[in-house]
Protein backbone atom coordinates (compact mmCIF):
# COMPACT_ATOMS: atom_id res chain seq x y z
CA UNK A 1 0.00 0.00 0.00
CA UNK A 2 1.20 3.49 -0.82
CA UNK A 3 -0.23 6.89 0.23
CA UNK A 4 0.12 9.75 -2.26
CA UNK A 5 -0.79 13.45 -1.93
CA UNK A 6 -0.59 15.46 -5.14
CA UNK A 7 -1.64 18.85 -6.48
CA UNK A 8 -2.18 18.88 -10.22
CA UNK A 9 -3.82 21.34 -12.67
CA UNK A 10 -7.38 20.57 -13.67
CA UNK A 11 -7.95 19.39 -17.26
CA UNK A 12 -10.35 21.04 -19.72
CA UNK A 13 -14.03 20.18 -19.75
CA UNK A 14 -14.55 19.05 -16.17
CA UNK A 15 -18.04 20.37 -15.55
CA UNK A 16 -21.47 21.06 -16.93
CA UNK A 17 -22.89 24.13 -18.66
CA UNK A 18 -23.63 26.23 -15.55
CA UNK A 19 -20.81 25.16 -13.20
CA UNK A 20 -17.50 23.35 -13.40
CA UNK A 21 -13.83 23.21 -12.50
CA UNK A 22 -11.84 25.97 -14.23
CA UNK A 23 -9.10 24.54 -16.45
CA UNK A 24 -5.70 24.86 -14.82
CA UNK A 25 -7.03 25.33 -11.27
CA UNK A 26 -5.52 23.18 -8.52
CA UNK A 27 -6.86 19.67 -7.93
CA UNK A 28 -5.70 18.31 -4.56
CA UNK A 29 -5.52 14.51 -4.57
CA UNK A 30 -5.11 12.36 -1.45
CA UNK A 31 -4.90 8.80 -2.73
CA UNK A 32 -4.15 5.34 -1.49
CA UNK A 33 -2.73 2.85 -4.00
CA UNK A 34 -3.11 -0.81 -3.11
CA UNK A 35 -1.83 -3.79 -5.04
CA UNK A 36 -4.52 -6.46 -5.35
CA UNK A 37 -4.66 -9.67 -7.37
CA UNK A 38 -6.42 -8.04 -10.35
CA UNK A 39 -4.36 -4.83 -10.46
CA UNK A 40 -4.02 -1.60 -8.48
CA UNK A 41 -6.92 -0.27 -6.42
CA UNK A 42 -6.89 3.53 -6.22
CA UNK A 43 -9.05 5.12 -3.53
CA UNK A 44 -9.10 8.51 -1.87
CA UNK A 45 -10.43 12.03 -2.24
CA UNK A 46 -10.04 14.94 -4.62
CA UNK A 47 -10.64 18.58 -3.68
CA UNK A 48 -11.50 20.92 -6.57
CA UNK A 49 -12.48 24.58 -6.92
CA UNK A 50 -15.77 25.30 -8.71
CA UNK A 51 -16.80 28.35 -10.71
CA UNK A 52 -20.09 29.03 -12.44
CA UNK A 53 -23.24 31.09 -12.29
CA UNK A 54 -26.39 30.95 -10.20
CA UNK A 55 -29.23 29.34 -12.13
CA UNK A 56 -31.74 31.82 -10.68
CA UNK A 57 -30.05 35.24 -10.74
CA UNK A 58 -27.04 34.55 -13.03
CA UNK A 59 -24.55 35.99 -10.49
CA UNK A 60 -21.11 34.37 -10.49
CA UNK A 61 -20.55 31.75 -7.81
CA UNK A 62 -17.53 29.84 -6.57
CA UNK A 63 -17.25 26.92 -4.21
CA UNK A 64 -15.15 23.88 -3.27
CA UNK A 65 -16.12 20.30 -3.90
CA UNK A 66 -14.58 17.21 -2.33
CA UNK A 67 -15.30 13.94 -4.11
CA UNK A 68 -14.46 10.34 -3.30
CA UNK A 69 -12.53 8.40 -5.90
CA UNK A 70 -12.26 4.63 -6.13
CA UNK A 71 -11.24 2.64 -9.18
CA UNK A 72 -9.50 -0.63 -9.98
CA UNK A 73 -6.82 -0.43 -12.66
CA UNK A 74 -6.21 -3.92 -14.06
CA UNK A 75 -2.74 -5.17 -14.91
CA UNK A 76 -1.86 -5.46 -18.58
CA UNK A 77 -2.37 -8.91 -20.02
CA UNK A 78 0.95 -10.69 -20.54
CA UNK A 79 2.03 -13.98 -22.05
CA UNK A 80 4.01 -16.71 -20.26
CA UNK A 81 7.25 -14.73 -20.72
CA UNK A 82 5.88 -11.50 -19.19
CA UNK A 83 5.55 -9.70 -22.53
CA UNK A 84 2.50 -7.58 -23.18
CA UNK A 85 0.09 -9.44 -25.40
CA UNK A 86 -0.89 -7.87 -28.70
CA UNK A 87 -4.32 -6.33 -28.31
CA UNK A 88 -3.95 -6.20 -24.53
CA UNK A 89 -6.63 -4.14 -22.93
CA UNK A 90 -9.13 -5.40 -25.48
CA UNK A 91 -10.89 -8.73 -25.12
CA UNK A 92 -12.81 -10.65 -27.70
CA UNK A 93 -16.40 -11.78 -27.78
CA UNK A 94 -18.77 -11.27 -24.85
CA UNK A 95 -16.11 -9.66 -22.66
CA UNK A 96 -15.93 -6.53 -24.87
CA UNK A 97 -18.53 -4.64 -22.82
CA UNK A 98 -16.90 -5.51 -19.49
CA UNK A 99 -13.45 -4.64 -20.82
CA UNK A 100 -14.60 -1.21 -22.05
CA UNK A 101 -15.59 -0.34 -18.49
CA UNK A 102 -12.37 -1.75 -17.01
CA UNK A 103 -9.44 0.65 -16.71
CA UNK A 104 -5.92 -0.69 -17.29
CA UNK A 105 -2.43 0.17 -16.15
CA UNK A 106 -0.16 1.19 -19.02
CA UNK A 107 3.24 0.03 -17.87
CA UNK A 108 3.58 1.62 -14.43
CA UNK A 109 1.18 4.47 -15.23
CA UNK A 110 -2.51 4.94 -14.64
CA UNK A 111 -4.78 7.66 -16.03
CA UNK A 112 -6.91 9.21 -13.30
CA UNK A 113 -8.43 11.95 -15.47
CA UNK A 114 -11.55 10.00 -16.64
CA UNK A 115 -12.14 8.68 -13.11
CA UNK A 116 -11.82 12.16 -11.61
CA UNK A 117 -14.02 13.71 -14.31
CA UNK A 118 -16.77 11.13 -13.71
CA UNK A 119 -16.66 11.66 -9.93
CA UNK A 120 -16.74 15.47 -10.15
CA UNK A 121 -19.41 15.79 -12.84
CA UNK A 122 -21.73 13.36 -11.06
CA UNK A 123 -21.45 15.39 -7.83
CA UNK A 124 -22.11 18.79 -9.43
CA UNK A 125 -25.51 20.40 -8.80
CA UNK A 126 -27.72 20.52 -11.91
CA UNK A 127 -29.05 23.96 -10.96
CA UNK A 128 -26.47 25.70 -8.75
CA UNK A 129 -27.67 28.65 -6.66
CA UNK A 130 -25.76 31.44 -4.94
CA UNK A 131 -27.86 30.86 -1.81
CA UNK A 132 -30.89 28.72 -1.00
CA UNK A 133 -33.35 31.64 -0.82
CA UNK A 134 -32.16 33.41 -3.99
CA UNK A 135 -35.27 35.06 -5.54
CA UNK A 136 -33.79 35.11 -9.05
CA UNK A 137 -34.89 37.37 -11.89
CA UNK A 138 -38.29 38.81 -12.82
CA UNK A 139 -39.84 36.56 -15.49
CA UNK A 140 -41.36 39.56 -17.33
CA UNK A 141 -38.46 42.03 -17.49
CA UNK A 142 -35.35 40.28 -16.13
CA UNK A 143 -34.95 42.65 -13.15
CA UNK A 144 -32.86 41.20 -10.31
CA UNK A 145 -35.45 40.56 -7.55
CA UNK A 146 -32.83 40.66 -4.78
CA UNK A 147 -32.37 44.40 -5.46
CA UNK A 148 -36.09 45.15 -4.91
CA UNK A 149 -38.17 42.37 -3.31
CA UNK A 150 -41.38 44.40 -3.88
CA UNK A 151 -40.89 44.46 -7.68
CA UNK A 152 -43.97 43.27 -9.57
CA UNK A 153 -45.97 43.84 -12.75
CA UNK A 154 -49.74 44.26 -13.06
CA UNK A 155 -50.41 41.57 -15.62
CA UNK A 156 -53.93 40.89 -16.81
CA UNK A 157 -54.60 37.27 -17.62
CA UNK A 158 -55.67 37.21 -21.30
CA UNK A 159 -58.48 34.78 -20.43
CA UNK A 160 -60.06 37.45 -18.21
CA UNK A 161 -59.33 40.43 -20.49
CA UNK A 162 -62.68 40.07 -22.28
CA UNK A 163 -64.47 40.86 -19.00
CA UNK A 164 -62.91 44.33 -19.04
CA UNK A 165 -65.69 45.70 -21.23
CA UNK A 166 -68.61 44.54 -19.06
CA UNK A 167 -71.03 47.06 -17.62
CA UNK A 168 -71.18 47.05 -13.81
CA UNK A 169 -74.06 48.66 -11.92
CA UNK A 170 -72.85 50.35 -8.77
CA UNK A 171 -74.60 50.73 -5.41
CA UNK A 172 -75.73 54.26 -6.33
CA UNK A 173 -77.51 52.94 -9.42
CA UNK A 174 -74.96 54.31 -11.88
CA UNK A 175 -73.54 52.17 -14.65
CA UNK A 176 -69.88 52.23 -15.53
CA UNK A 177 -67.42 50.24 -17.61
CA UNK A 178 -64.75 48.39 -15.65
CA UNK A 179 -61.62 46.45 -16.32
CA UNK A 180 -60.29 43.48 -14.38
CA UNK A 181 -57.63 45.64 -12.73
CA UNK A 182 -60.10 48.29 -11.58
CA UNK A 183 -62.37 45.57 -10.17
CA UNK A 184 -59.42 44.29 -8.17
CA UNK A 185 -58.72 47.81 -6.96
CA UNK A 186 -62.34 48.15 -5.77
CA UNK A 187 -61.97 44.96 -3.71
CA UNK A 188 -58.84 46.36 -2.09
CA UNK A 189 -60.64 49.59 -1.16
CA UNK A 190 -63.56 47.76 0.54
Amino acid sequence: MRQVSLVRPAPEGMGIMSIGVPAGSDVELDLRLESVVEGVLVSGTALVQLAGECSRCLDPISDELEVDVQELFAYEETDAFGRTRPGAGGATGADDEDDDEQRHLVGDYLDLEPVLRDAVVLDLPLAPVCRDDCPGLCPQCGFRLDDDPEHHHDVIDPRWAALGGLQVEGETGTTRTTSPTSADDEKDED
